[in-house]
């Protein structure tokens, strides 16, 4: 288990503009701990301000002065993953992708199509042809990795963010990351050809219930996620 202590969100961390990308920040709180976590977000991360990261009741807090942030708890994240697409069929979805065409959050770290290569991740997912499910090909940036060459837990939990939006029947309706629980289940190299993949779950009038997998160049499972989305209302 890590030390809780202070932690700073870097702007190129973001989603929306003034706040912290959603899974990213979720992944950041549940780096404290040594086994899955669910994590629940309470407001929007703020950016490059000092915010503090607890243990409390057996998971964990993030706060920023009085307000809470995030919470964290213990979850198994028990959840079924359908079969993987291929690499080229990901290649080929993400030609699709709605964010392309319109996007609220362009600048988004993890699916903002202004972003950089190396800068931002560019997970593009988009519909598969052959099944009700978005995809996206993903070869994560030397920048993302430690010193030994593995994807830091913290951008895998962002990776498995926002696939899930776009996995969501019209999911050009503005939403927000409510909860996201993942379980990382190998390492990630820096460089190495994944694909993610997005499904709906169910939805209960403005929550959406989704799941993410991330697969790796050999096609096994390397991280899943279950989230909730909440739609904004207009």
């Amino acid at each position: 288990m890590k030390r809780p202590g202070s932690i700073t969100i870097d702007p190129r961390f973001r989603g929306p503009p003034d706040s912290g990308n959603g899974g990213y920040v979720c992944g950041v709180v549940a780096a404290a701990a040594n086994e899955p976590v669910a994590v629940r977000l309470m407001r929007p991360p703020p950016l490059s301000v000092a915010l503090e990261l607890d243990e409390s009741q057996g998971g964990f807090v993030l706060r920023h002065g009085e307000h809470t942030v995030a919470v964290a708890r213990p979850d198994q994240v028990d959840l079924e993953v359908p079969e993987p697409p291929d690499h080229a069929a990901a290649i080929a979805a993400s030609l699709a992708y709605p964010g392309f065409v319109e996007h609220v959050f362009p600048h988004c770290f993890v699916c903002g199509p202004r972003r950089l290569a190396g800068d931002g991740l560019r997970i593009f997912a988009g519909p598969l042809q052959d099944r009700p499910m978005v995809a996206a090909p993903w070869v994560p940036d030397g920048s993302l990795a430690d010193d030994d060459g593995f994807v830091l837990p913290e951008f895998l939990w962002a990776a498995l963010d926002c696939p899930g939006f776009f996995a969501i029947p019209n999911a050009g309706r503005t939403g927000l990351l409510g909860e996201l629980a993942a379980r990382l289940e190998r390492p990630v190299r820096a460089g190495e050809p994944c694909v993610v993949l997005g499904w709906h779950r169910y939805s209960e009038g403005r929550k959406h219930f989704v799941g993410t997998a991330i697969f790796g160049k050999d096609g096994g499972l390397a991280a899943r996620a279950r989230a909730t989305w909440i739609e904004l209302k207009d």
